[in-house]
C-alpha cells in the first residue's frame, strides 16, 4: 500500500453544512496535486453532521468518536491514524481554494526552518480574516486588552499587537503562532513536539504549539499562495465560544509565564471581559463578555 505524501486532518463537531463544504473542496473541487487523503475524526456531532459524513465515508479515513475529546486530543488522535510524511490541519469550517493545499507542501520545502505553515484565510464574504495567524502575547497585549485599547485601536501595532497591524496575509512572512485551521507541518516536527498539549480542550493549543516550536529555534511562517474561506466559530455559541477562547488563554499563561506574571496576565483577561460586559451592558446587547466576569471559573484554565 502507498503511503501518501500528505494526510489532510479534519476534526469535525457539528456544523454539518461547513464540514460538507469542507470535505467537497478537498475531495473535488480543490483536489491537491500531491498524493494525499483526508483523515476525519468526528467528536460525537449531532445527526445531521454524522449523516453528512456517512455520504463521504468510502473516500476519508473516518473515525467516530462516542465523545467530545476536544480539538487538541483529536489532531493528535487524527494525526496518529496516519502514517504522510506532511500533514495539514484543517478546520472543518474551513473550505480550501484550488492550490491551498499544494501551496502549504511548496512552502514545508522551501522554509524546513520554519516548522509550522500557515496560509491565508477568508471571510465567507470575501474580506480578509487576519486569525490565520497572531502575534505572541504579552503583559502589554493583555493590558491593551484590559483596557480597552486593543478595541479602540483595532489593527494598530503598538496598541493591538497580536493582531499584527494592518498587514492583510498578502505576503509570505514569519508569525509568532500560527492557527489550528489551516496549520501544515512534518511529521518529524510535530513529533519532536509532542503534538498538542492536551491539557488544552480547545483554543490556544496552537499558539503552545508555535511557542513551543519557537524554544526549538523553529520559525513559523504562512505563505499567502494557501487560501481557505473560514467560516470561524460555526459550530460555537458567541458566550460558549468565549469561555473556551478565555479558558485557553488563561492555560496558556499558566504554562508559559511565571507565576506572578501569569496571575496579573490572567487578571488582565478578566478585566478586559469587564469592560466589555459594561459595554453589553449600556448598548443594552444580551451579555456575552458578562457572564465571564459573574463565573470566573475559566480564569483557572483548563484542568490537568
Amino acid at each position: 500500500m502507498t503511503v501518501p505524501q500528505v494526510a489532510v486532518v479534519v476534526v469535525t463537531y457539528n456544523a454539518a453544512e461547513w464540514v460538507d463544504r469542507c470535505l467537497r473542496a478537498l475531495l473535488e473541487d480543490a483536489r491537491p496535486r500531491t498524493p494525499f487523503e483526508v483523515v476525519v475524526l468526528d467528536n460525537a456531532s449531532d445527526a445531521p453532521t454524522r449523516e453528512v459524513l456517512a455520504r463521504w465515508a468510502d473516500r476519508v479515513r473516518l473515525h467516530l468518536g462516542s465523545e467530545n475529546i476536544g480539538f487538541g486530543r483529536g489532531c493528535n488522535a487524527a494525526v496518529a491514524m496516519t502514517d504522510a510524511e506532511r500533514v495539514v490541519l484543517l478546520n472543518p469550517d474551513a473550505v480550501v481554494r484550488e492550490g491551498c493545499i499544494d501551496a502549504l507542501v511548496e512552502a514545508l520545502d522551501a522554509y524546513p526552518q520554519a516548522g509550522l505553515v500557515g496560509g491565508r484565510t477568508l471571510r465567507p464574504d470575501g474580506s480578509v480574516d487576519p486569525s490565520s495567524c497572531w502575534g505572541r502575547p504579552t503583559l502589554w497585549s493583555w493590558f491593551c486588552f484590559a483596557t480597552g485599547l486593543s478595541t479602540a485601536f483595532r489593527r494598530s501595532r503598538v496598541l493591538d499587537p497580536e493582531s499584527l497591524g494592518r498587514w492583510d496575509r498578502g505576503t509570505a512572512q514569519e508569525v509568532d503562532i500560527v492557527t489550528g485551521c489551516l496549520l501544515a507541518f512534518e511529521r518529524t516536527t510535530w513529533d519532536k513536539l509532542g503534538g498538542f498539549d492536551e491539557r488544552f480542550f480547545m483554543y490556544a493549543e496552537d499558539a503552545d504549539l508555535s511557542l513551543r516550536a519557537a524554544e526549538l529555534g523553529l520559525r513559523p511562517r504562512i505563505t499567502p499562495d494557501a487560501v481557505a474561506v473560514h467560516a470561524v466559530g460555526a459550530s460555537s455559541a458567541r458566550a460558549h465560544k468565549l469561555r473556551l477562547l478565555m479558558t485557553g488563554k488563561a492555560t496558556l499563561a499558566r504554562l508559559h509565564w511565571a507565576p506572578w506574571r501569569a496571575r496579573t496576565g490572567v487578571a488582565m483577561l478578566l478585566a478586559g471581559a469587564a469592560v466589555r460586559g459594561l459595554g453589553e451592558r449600556a448598548l443594552g446587547r444580551t451579555p456575552s463578555w458578562g457572564t465571564l466576569v459573574s463565573d470566573r471559573s475559566w480564569t483557572r484554565g483548563w484542568p490537568a
